[in-house]
């Protein structure tokens, strides 16, 4: 394939910076996708981002999209390469959301991959995700490993990990995830990333009506905040089936919109498991300087945690159940993780009435979990509790073991799942996840209340501007 972009380097530029230089005519759809084709086929054997690549697919859309163009036509997003959770029905390919088997190949698109290309994108691949969404690594059986391009001893997270590391690498200027229990946060932390959970319903999970009981939306990952509000605006809107509707809200208008003077609570507490967890001192010191490079910013930070109650109890129904729907899906299930075979025992026994009053209790707990909006405007939180784990540090553990694991690990972000409010991990600095070892990604957590995400979106972005997050690339292997 051709890489020879001209004068220009439009081919790891982002994704409003891709767009504009293909409406200028500055480069074709075609070099672009060639070029992330090329990237994306060398970074595999080190980062094994994709499960599918669409290396025929790709370049025909794209030359269709070069003739859109020659046409005059302009949409957000025409000609850009993007890549696509394989979690999320693409036409032409399997969706096998991380796991083994011979799935067959869908007939249609997926709502937001309709509205992603009518918004003129060409999708170049599917990428890797764990069996079912359900871990903060991306490994498994049926796809091997996925690596962080920052240092690829260590995981780009979960479960859109795929995703993430290919936005990270420079493979595609970004990606749609999705997450259930931070499963877009969780990888953007630790790829250095902007992860964008957004209210649910915001994307369109159809041909779902909802997705996982409700916990789990589509999400974006990209380098920058007004590429993140760029391709939400562009995937965003419903089907009719879809079970929830949130009003419209315009986040591109927020990007670069002065916030305003903001009350913002620096929270560090965790909601109530049953299990183990401590926040790393790294995690912690880089969350804490995100509060003071807001206070600098002139906003008030106050130390001050929300009351969860009993969250977790009304998670765990939800999230297992769900598993137990998809995996109803797969051809052969004797072929998934031992661990993915004992969650979905667990769906069953705990679905019909234990399911049902986990959902009621929902609008008590955000009215609970709410109250700390009446004092603060955000709340500042960690991503994760600590830097991101060696690869296969969780792949031979039991069921048991790998969910308290998990929880240590990734204790901040599921709750937000519960209540299907906005949240956005945006980069929170650099720190050696163990002695010696090369410094990766952290980040933290702009949460709030329900249909906020301009608001979090414009004060993510007068931080970005104040860090310049942006401008840091990884050295990654094979590229």
């Amino acid at each position: 394939m051709s890489t020879d972009l001209g004068p220009t380097a439009v081919s790891t530029a982002g994704l409003a910076a891709q767009a504009a230089a293909l409406a200028s005519g500055e480069v074709s759809s075609r070099a672009l996708t060639e070029r992330a084709l090329d990237r994306i086929a060398a970074a595999q054997p080190t980062l094994n981002a994709f499960r599918v690549v669409r290396d025929q697919a790709a370049p025909a859309e794209a030359e269709a999209a070069d003739r859109a163009l020659e046409r005059g036509e302009r949409r957000p997003l025409l000609g850009v390469p993007v890549a696509v959770k394989d979690d999320t029905d693409v036409a032409g390919e399997p969706t096998a959301f991380g796991c083994a088997g011979d799935f067959p190949r869908k007939t249609a698109d997926a709502e937001a991959v309709r509205r992603l290309r009518a918004a003129g994108a060409v999708v170049v691949g599917k990428t890797n995700s764990p069996e079912l969404g359900q871990w903060p690594f991306t490994e498994g059986r049926a796809f091997g490993v996925t690596r962080n391009p920052w240092n690829p001893d260590y995981t780009p997270g979960g479960s859109s990990g795929g995703a993430a590391a290919a936005v990270a690498a420079g493979l595609v200027p970004a990606a749609l995830g999705s997450d259930g229990a931070g499963s877009v946060r969780i990888p953007a932390a630790w790829t250095g990333l902007i992860g964008v959970k957004p209210q649910r319903g915001r994307i369109s999970t159809w041909p779902d009506p909802e997705a996982f009981n409700g916990i789990t939306v589509f999400g974006t990952l990209t380098r920058t905040v007004r590429d993140a509000a760029l391709l939400l605006e562009a995937v965003g809107g419903n089907a009719p089936g879809d079970l929830h509707r949130p009003p419209y809200v315009d986040v591109r208008a927020a990007v670069g919109r002065d916030p305003g003077r903001l009350r913002i609570a620096l929270s560090t507490r965790m909601a109530f498991t049953a299990t183990p967890k401590r926040l790393h001192p790294v995690v912690e010191s880089a969350v804490r300087r995100v509060a003071d490079r807001l206070a600098a910013l002139g906003h008030a930070v106050e130390e001050a945690d929300p009351s969860y109650g009993p969250i977790g109890l009304t998670f765990v129904p939800r999230a297992t159940s769900g598993l137990r729907e998809w995996a109803a899906r797969v051809p052969d299930p004797e072929l998934l993780d031992p661990r993915t075979r004992q969650a979905v025992r667990t769906g069953r026994l705990l679905g019909g009435p234990v399911l049902h009053a986990a959902r009621a209790a929902e609008g008590p707990l955000r009215r609970y979990v709410g109250r700390i909006f009446r004092r603060y405007d955000v709340v500042l939180a960690p991503t994760t509790a600590t830097p991101p784990p060696r690869v296969g540090a969780l792949a031979e553990l039991s069921g048991w073991r790998t969910d308290r694991t998990m929880i240590a690990h990734c204790p901040y972000a599921w709750p937000w799942n519960v209540l299907g409010w906005p949240g956005v991990s945006v980069p929170a600095g650099m720190a050696a996840p163990a002695p010696g070892a090369r410094p990766l990604p952290l980040g933290a957590q702009l949460l709030g209340p329900a249909d906020s995400e301009p608001l979090l979106l414009s004060l993510a972005a007068q931080l970005e501007a104040d860090q310049r997050w942006s401008e840091r690339w990884p050295e990654t292997p094979g590229m």
